[in-house]
């Protein structure tokens, strides 16, 4: 099994870096690295009548297919989770009392991002007419000008996955460079139609298209209190933002969740829970389907040392917990995983998590082969099984942490 490279090559702008602005002022704030073309003509071509339901599949590493009714633990959409604490946006993801000002900016906001929405199905139904060959040859700015008019309709979300598939059509790198293309293609006109038929999805996928989109909201409860196992910490950058990710273990809950701190460039954030620790504190939720994003409501102590360790699944149960994950959110890029009993082998220029109870292994993704991380866990296992705890995607998987098979603490890997 091989890996087939990274899905993502741009960076994103974290939704609540363009909604703090607009939201205030009750105008559009530019979110991407250029200003909106104000003058752009709209497509003529209609848009495809295709339902949100009928969702395409992410390609799923390996030969396992998802399990109808597997349990997934809460996963994450990868590295690019929007929300903030915005009343405006909270008044159309929960029922609290707002203002009538508050909500008529919601409102208002609610039909520009409709009307971009309506706007980008338009301009993919003409991309497709003209052939995906054709897209990788039209350069950056065409892409660029269509993610302007989104921040311009106040859709961050589709922004930046606009961004992201200019980035891919440009690269054009690999034999699967056009299906991947296609891929996002679908992908995106997916979430464009869930948008627009919002009202007919339950509650839950209602919030998770709502935070694709970029619109922000606010933790709901109930607050979870539990000793949380700190199993993972890292740092990622787009050059105007430092994102810190921090995964956490409820010991007793057996939930998984996800901490988001954001910096300035050149500042680290401000929270810091190193891996291999626990922490007594409360986490609040925030809405969507499988959404793991919490926020630290409160410490009852300081982080300390510990012994436990999540529970490991093997590496069949990685790919069917995945599945069942895309179910709830076809947009997630990655969930978080712990393997138990894998070992990590050569697999010809590359690396795979072979588990030593199955014929299957796990194809570790091409970002993770180039950090110093992937020698630690190699020289950790030493031939001999270990649990690891990484983020599993569609182009394999991402250690992040892991435990010897006998007592030992946590080695970071990332």
């Amino acid at each position: 099994m091989t890996d087939q490279g990274v899905r993502r090559t741009v960076t994103r702008v974290p939704a609540q870096a363009c909604d703090a602005a607009s939201d205030s002022a009750g105008e559009v704030a530019p979110c991407g690295p250029g200003e909106p073309s104000p003058g752009t003509a709209e497509g003529r071509i209609s848009a495809p009548a295709s339902a949100a339901s009928d969702a395409p599949s992410r390609p799923v590493p390996g030969q396992v297919a998802p399990l109808p009714g597997t349990a997934g633990e809460p996963v994450p959409d990868g590295p690019d989770e929007p929300s903030s604490d915005e009343p405006e946006a909270a008044a159309l993801t929960s029922p609290p009392t707002v203002s009538p000002a508050a909500r008529r900016r919601a409102e208002r906001r609610a039909e520009r991002v409709t009307a971009g929405a309506a706007e980008l199905e338009r301009r993919l139904a003409d991309l497709l007419r003209g052939g995906l060959i054709s897209a990788g040859q039209s350069g950056p700015a065409l892409w660029e000008e269509t993610a302007a008019r989104m921040v311009d309709a106040q859709a961050p979300g589709l922004a930046n996955r606009v961004r992201d598939l200019g980035a891919l059509a440009s690269a054009g790198v690999g034999a699967d460079a056009p299906v991947r293309l296609l891929e996002e293609c679908a992908l995106l006109h997916l979430l464009a139609r869930a948008w627009l038929r919002r009202d007919r999805l339950p509650e839950p996928l209602a919030a998770t298209v709502r935070s694709r989109v970029g619109l922000t909201a606010s933790p709901e409860g109930p607050a979870i209190r539990d000793d949380w196992l700190v199993l993972a910490q890292y740092d990622t950058s787009d050059g105007r933002l430092i994102t810190r990710r921090i995964w956490l273990h409820g010991t007793v809950s057996g939930r998984t969740a996800l901490l988001l701190s954001y910096g300035a460039p050149g500042r680290a954030p401000d929270l810091t829970l190193p891996a291999g620790l626990a922490v007594d504190a409360e986490l609040t939720p925030y809405p969507g389907a499988g959404q793991p994003r919490t926020a630290l409501t409160e410490r009852f102590g300081a982080p300390a040392p510990t012994t436990v360790r999540p529970p490991g699944t093997t590496t069949s149960g990685a790919l069917a917990r995945y599945g069942a994950a895309l179910r709830d959110d076809p947009w997630r890029e990655s969930v978080p995983v712990t393997l138990d009993r894998v070992v990590p082998v050569p697999d010809g220029d590359g690396w795979q998590l072979a588990d030593a109870d199955e014929d299957q292994a796990l194809p570790v993704g091409a970002a993770a082969r180039s950090r110093p991380g992937l020698w630690r866990l190699v020289a950790l296992s030493a031939g001999a099984p270990v649990r690891v705890f990484g983020e599993c995607g569609p182009r394999g998987f991402t250690p992040l942490a892991a435990w010897p098979q006998g007592p030992g603490e946590a080695v970071p890997l990332c």
